[in-house]
């Protein structure tokens, strides 16, 4: 499902009048989580999941075929954590 086949699924959904709602309404959710999560700050949606911030170690390697190695730095990444209802919808079909 691409953007705009999303956009008219939530406007099905949460009765918006108009696409431009729909996205507002989508693109205000994703820069709150987003916000949120840049604050370290754990966004809890009882049964849909939880979103969260993982400090991820850096890492080293080599590169295949080659003698190069590289190192990655520590840094933070985002999480989804789906919730128990979110997994038997899922599971239904």
């Amino acid at each position: 499902m691409n953007k705009a086949e999303f956009v008219n699924l939530v406007q099905e959904c949460g009765n918006y009048k108009t696409k431009k709602e729909a996205e507002t309404a989508i693109k205000a959710f994703t820069e709150a989580v987003t916000e949120a999560l840049a604050k370290k700050e754990k966004v809890s949606l009882v049964g849909f999941g939880n979103f969260h911030a993982v400090f991820q170690k850096g890492k080293s390697g080599k590169v295949p075929g080659t003698d190069k190695t590289y190192t990655t730095e520590d840094k933070y990444v985002p999480k989804f954590q789906a919730g128990k209802i979110l997994k038997s919808r899922t599971k239904e079909g």
